[in-house]
């Protein structure tokens, strides 16, 4: 009797031995996976966190920034604040300004500095801009009569189409933007036509072309767009 009551308190013993520090290393590993998770979990918002800084600093021209770059760069244009426009220009490459889609990199591109483009509007001087589609008589104007004639002809500021780095105007001269500036992005602001007679042809636009240097986008290039033959 005595040796069976000895072997019931020995096995309680051993169930004992067994199963409470068993149950204890469970709640400390349960407690330690679930530390490590909300660790984990932290990181992982932090890394997304620095993903999202590190996009914004390789992408500056977001949709948001771009929209709002070319909004300003539009309303300057169409008021002619060329103080304010300036202040887009790019600080090594300047501003072209082009007659029609064609941009002539050899015989008469015409680019100016961001100082120059500040006074653009208090220049007389007759720059040779291009030349005319079909007679190929030189454009020779002034600053004031070629922004009438070649830049805001019509009201873009308020187009019927709006492309963003899409060629819209097609016509027989060919569109070289991105041979000129082959890391650049445009948006193009377009009239598909004034008079029905005309069937289409009387279609006008005006593309602002961008780049971007040391993380900013900077104005490069403003040019026309109408039906050539």
């Amino acid at each position: 009797m005595k040796n069976r009551i000895l072997l019931i308190i020995l096995g309680i013993t051993i169930v004992l031995i067994g199963c409470t520090p068993k149950n204890s290393v469970n709640m400390d590993l349960e407690e330690k996976i679930k530390e490590k998770d909300t660790k984990i979990s932290e990181l992982e918002d932090k890394i997304n966190e620095l993903e999202s800084q590190l996009n914004n600093v390789n992408q500056p021209m977001s949709n948001n920034n771009l929209l709002s770059i070319v909004v300003d760069v539009m309303d300057s244009i169409k008021n002619k604040d060329m103080d304010r426009l300036s202040s887009y220009v790019h600080p090594t490459k300047g501003l072209t300004f082009s007659p029609y889609g064609h941009i002539d990199t050899e015989s008469s591109q015409v680019v100016f500095t961001v100082e120059e483009v500040k006074n653009l509007k208090e220049d007389n001087k007759a720059y040779l801009w291009g030349h005319y589609d079909g007679s190929g008589e030189p454009i020779k104007l002034n600053f004031n009569d070629y922004y009438k004639r070649f830049v805001y002809d019509k009201d873009f500021a308020n187009p019927q189409i709006i492309g963003n780095d899409i060629s819209i105007g097609e016509g027989n001269t060919v569109d070289n933007i991105k041979d000129v500036y082959p890391n650049s992005h445009f948006v193009e602001f377009y009239f598909k036509g004034f008079d029905p007679q005309y069937a289409g042809i009387d279609w006008r636009s005006l593309k602002l072309v961008f780049e971007e240097e040391n993380g900013k986008m900077y104005l490069v290039a403003i040019v026309h767009g109408e039906w050539t033959i």
